[in-house]
């Protein structure tokens, strides 16, 4: 299959990625987070093709994008109790990276899309490429990341099409995404309470202005099993990856020596022995953690595609958006296979 990459400010590119749709093909658009693979959230068929083009598992749920908060009792029910907390939810952040998990209705919505679940994963996008796609197409999109399965996420089409050319028929390039990071995703309980099952661009303290907030899945719960990017090993990439504590110098970890190792470092206001790190990489020069989310997979990539034998992360505040830069690393590092294997300073 050949694989297009085209500018989004083409003329007629929107029309032709709508045409794609509407004939059960795959399209990589921008959203706000990262760059989706979109096809038909309706169609099974089209929905199937997403799970084929990413080597993604059946048992992993898709988010489903809405062309509109009118979409959203089509395709869910949302629980009396619940009524007043979905709205104010979804008028202070749709369109916007906020995903949130509702019962949905099976007549519509394909079993596919869940994994089976009774809830569906639904959010409006405000990338302005993806909102005229979707108003052309006229109907949801289930839209995961646009990478192969567990792979680092695109932030760039450009990342997208390296990831997967030859599978998909058309890739709008727009240029880098806003938040660089995915969705947040939060169920809501019975007492009103929002559970948040990943993290992203809304983050705890913002959502607790509208009410109790709690992080993680309840397992055996449903909500955990109906979120898309749970698994241990998401975000990874195919170079070894480990979280050091303090990653100024390696000098203090011998099986680190005589590799190529590379530095994912969250700020450059220390200085960082040049002979440590065959490449360097900086999240955010000042410390800005909204800086370093949006730079998070990019850098990731770089690092990933320059022939090291190691990277090495440095772990960020674990605040506000620190907690979604860390639960991206962690998995990061559990994909990629170093946990256990490389010895820390005795």
């Amino acid at each position: 299959m050949e694989t297009i990459l085209l500018p989004a400010e083409q003329p007629g590119a929107s029309k032709r990625a709508a045409a794609v749709l509407a004939a059960g093909g795959l399209v990589v658009l921008p959203t706000e987070t990262v760059y989706g693979l979109a096809a038909d959230a309706v169609n099974p068929l089209a929905v199937a093709a997403i799970f084929q083009a990413k080597d993604r598992p059946f048992f992993d749920p898709l988010i489903v994008h809405l062309p509109g908060v009118d979409w959203l009792e089509r395709l869910a029910v949302v629980p009396r109790n619940q009524q007043d907390l979905v709205e104010r939810l979804t008028f202070a952040f749709w369109p916007g990276p906020l995903t949130i998990l509702l019962p949905r209705r099976p007549e519509i919505v394909p079993d596919l899309v869940t994994a089976g679940s009774p809830l569906v994963a639904l959010r409006v996008s405000a990338h302005p490429v993806f909102r005229e796609v979707i108003g052309a197409f006229g109907s949801p999109l289930a839209a995961p990341s646009a990478n192969r399965f567990g792979r680092i996420s695109p932030t760039t089409g450009a990342h997208a099409f390296s990831e997967l050319q030859g599978r998909v028929p058309l890739v709008l390039e727009a240029g880098p995404t806003v938040h660089g990071l995915e969705s947040t995703i939060v169920a809501l309980q019975d007492g009103g309470e929002m559970r948040v099952l990943r993290h992203g661009p809304v983050t705890l303290e913002t959502l607790a202005a509208f009410g109790p907030v709690v992080s993680g899945a309840a397992e055996p719960a449903a909500e955990s099993r109906s979120a898309p990017g749970q698994d241990a090993g998401h975000y990874a990439p195919g170079t070894p990856l480990m979280i050091l504590p303090e990653a100024a110098v390696v000098d203090g970890f011998p099986a680190l020596a005589q590799r190529r190792v590379g530095l994912l470092a969250f700020r450059n206001d220390r200085d960082i022995p040049p002979s440590s790190y065959a490449r360097l990489e900086v999240l955010s020069a000042t410390g800005d953690l909204r800086e370093a989310a949006v730079r998070l997979f990019a850098a990731l990539r770089r690092l990933d595609e320059a022939g090291l034998d190691l990277i090495v992360a440095e772990p960020v505040p674990a605040t506000g958006l620190g907690r979604a830069i860390m639960d991206r690393l962690r998995r990061a590092a559990a994909g990629s296979g170093t946990s256990g294997k490389i010895a820390g300073p005795s």
